[in-house]
């Protein structure tokens, strides 16, 4: 592990770095604020909201977006680099900026795990259109209650053989109780999640009409012309707060289980998976903070090396591992949760079962994946 984190410090330096100081930060900073007031400006002129049902156009999510991806920058590197900064100014706009992006991505995460959680139907039960809602009823059934650990200990045997054949699916004989549930498990998902959707909608319009938000904008106005800098970070090289925020991940991935992860699926996970406590997965959370500080460490390498950031193929690849990662774990929780429906039909719930132990075994797949991309040396050793 330590000479990964020479390998992965070698890539990001870069040969004879020049000297940089705090004003290197201030700049990225400058940055990020004007790149934030531009898409808010955006956001003002399409007059709509981020996106979905109300009806924003292809510009507004995009100004969104933006929105997002600046209040993320900034918020992560007033954390890395807090000791270059005013400390009473950046404690009380960090949590503001962390708020603000959080509450922008509610809408977008719920499309996007609608659009999963039906592709996978589409392809787990063979059928020739993807699921859509129908206006139908989704298959309430009086006096007939499924629980979501009786669906999906009913569908984990079949689960098994459509995960594993994508590429070449094959008739099994629960092929056809998978067909007939797939379309009112669709139905349901979609009413769900385009309810949630609806909801992150109206929150987060109401978020960027709010007092509160005005607030954050007229600090990241300001900004955009002045940073704040502690009276020494002038003189200080801020590469040392960088090089410990890789440590901090490098750490957290010492910490995962990967001789677990060495193997495509873990058996010891899926079993957590049927468990009928809604509470988070309880080997999800490791995971969901090294994708956080592997953020916090891309954003520290943009303020050191601006656009010219060199992340390498590995860390990019981690990246996109932990990002699957992160959207199976959040869909097999969706179907999940769609499975505790009161009085739901037994093929529904059966469909259910089967769309969340394959996202589950997605899980497992992405976990793999990181395994081979950050330590291609040891794979099947790992550490523990």
């Amino acid at each position: 592990m330590a000479q990964q984190h020479h390998d992965l410090t070698d890539s990001a330096a870069g040969p004879a770095a020049p000297p940089v100081t705090g004003e290197a930060l201030a700049g990225y900073l400058r940055g990020q604020a004007t790149e934030f007031l531009r898409a808010l400006r955006l956001h003002r002129e399409t007059g709509g909201g981020p996106s979905g049902s109300g009806g924003g156009t292809a510009d507004a999510v995009d100004a969104a977006r933006a929105l997002r991806r600046s209040a993320r920058r900034i918020s992560a590197s007033l954390h890395t680099f807090r000791p270059l900064l005013d400390p009473g100014w950046s404690e009380e706009i960090r949590p503001e900026l962390a708020w603000l992006s959080g509450t922008l991505a509610l809408e977008h995460a719920c499309e996007s795990r609608l659009d999963r959680l039906l592709l996978a139907l589409h392809r787990l039960s063979g059928a020739t259109t993807v699921p859509t809602q129908t206006g139908s009823n989704t298959g309430t059934s009086a006096g007939t209650a499924v629980s979501a650990t009786a669906a999906t200990t009913a569908a984990t045997t079949a689960t098994t053989t459509t995960t594993t054949q994508r590429t070449a699916p094959r008739p099994t004989p629960d092929r056809g109780n998978l067909t007939v549930g797939a379309a009112k498990a669709g139905a349901l998902l979609d009413r769900q999640l385009t309810l949630a959707r609806t909801r992150a909608h109206s929150t987060a319009l109401q978020a960027l009409g709010s007092s509160r938000f005005h607030a954050v904008a007229d600090k990241v106005a300001v900004l955009a012309s002045e940073v704040p800098l502690a009276p020494h970070a002038a003189t200080t090289d801020p590469r040392p707060l960088a090089a410990a925020a890789e440590e901090r991940l490098t750490d957290a991935v010492a910490a995962l289980p990967l001789v677990t992860a060495g193997h495509p699926y873990n058996a010891e996970a899926l079993i957590h998976g049927l468990s009928p406590d809604p509470a988070p997965h309880p080997q999800d959370a490791p995971w969901h903070q090294v994708r956080l500080l592997l953020r916090l460490h891309r954003y520290a390498l943009e303020v050191l090396h601006g656009d010219d950031a060199p992340l390498g193929v590995r860390l990019l690849s981690a990246g996109q591992a932990l990002d699957r990662h992160r959207d199976a774990s959040e869909a097999a929780a969706a179907a999940a949760h769609a499975a505790r429906t009161p009085r739901i039909a037994p093929a529904t719930a059966y469909a259910l079962g089967v769309l969340h132990a394959d996202q589950r075994h997605e899980v497992e797949a992405a976990r793999y994946a990181f395994q081979r991309s950050w330590q291609k040396q040891t794979i099947g050793t790992g550490t523990s």
